[in-house]
């Protein structure tokens, strides 16, 4: 039975490839600032009454809509990041709507980044280490939050507990790694064959949890299944059956790097 399918920010890079790709017994409308197609709604997250209108006959919805800059100001971040996502989260309490997709961050964690051998890693440096040995980070490591942007994430994260514990929604937090709009790496973006994860694996590990029954809370890390990553993606392949098919590393030839 086709199922209706609300994305926020539905018309950026993300929402775009899940537009595309998403299985077919999902109907999908997207709401955005700005109307960009004939399945879009226009409405600023930050205004309740304003979004609120497209929730109703919603089954599910997936939250993508806010300020994705990693250096945005507080100003910003606040307005589209955490009161956005209050809004989002309330709309769809009032709508009833009963699990929610929340596009968070892997700056969550981000200051991890900072410590050896991981701070290695993001530069390319890997002579002298064993990539079985590198510690993986976890949706059980504390949060280490490395910005305003990283923080709002957190705070999604806390809030989406906070509705499924009391209004029993089921809330599941996506800790997106490196998703482009185009696929391969640039010279300079040496970190992105930790952290890149394919069209296709993103695809998949939002459709696995559009399909999973039984999640009341949870956190995922998404990240296709580099040879250099350091999040682990058990947790996911365990719950929900996620299992990327991909691999920076076999890119690798194929980028001229700096």
């Amino acid at each position: 039975m086709t199922k209706k399918l609300l994305i926020t920010g539905g018309c950026g890079v993300i929402g775009t490839i899940l537009k595309q790709s998403i299985n077919d017994q999902y109907e999908i409308t997207c709401l955005d600032i700005r109307k960009k197609d004939d399945r879009c709604v226009v409405g600023d997250v930050a205004k309740l009454d304003e979004i609120s209108p497209h929730f109703a006959g919603m089954d599910l919805v997936i939250h993508l809509a806010g300020d994705s800059r990693v250096e945005a100001d507080w100003n910003s971040v606040y307005r589209n990041n955490i009161l956005g996502t209050f809004n989002v989260f309330e709309a769809a309490r009032m709508a009833r709507i009963q699990k929610i997709i929340f596009a968070s961050s892997n700056h969550v964690t981000g200051l991890y980044e900072n410590d050896w051998p991981i701070s290695a890693i993001v530069k390319g440096e890997y002579d002298g280490l064993k990539r079985d040995e590198v510690p993986k980070i976890s949706h059980l490591s504390p949060p280490r939050a490395d910005s305003f942007y990283g923080a709002s994430k957190l705070f999604g994260e806390g809030l989406g507990q906070y509705y499924s514990a009391n209004f029993g929604m089921s809330v599941i937090c996506l800790r997106i790694g490196t998703v482009k709009a185009y696929e391969w790496p640039k010279p300079d973006e040496i970190r992105f064959f930790s952290t890149w994860m394919s069209h296709r694996d993103f695809v998949q590990l939002v459709e696995k949890c559009l399909e999973k029954t039984g999640v009341v809370f949870d956190v995922f890390y998404g990240v296709s299944d580099n040879t250099w990553r350091f999040w682990d993606i058990s947790h996911a392949r365990k719950l929900i059956g996620y299992e990327p098919t991909d691999n920076a590393e076999d890119h690798r030839k194929d980028v001229r790097l700096p």
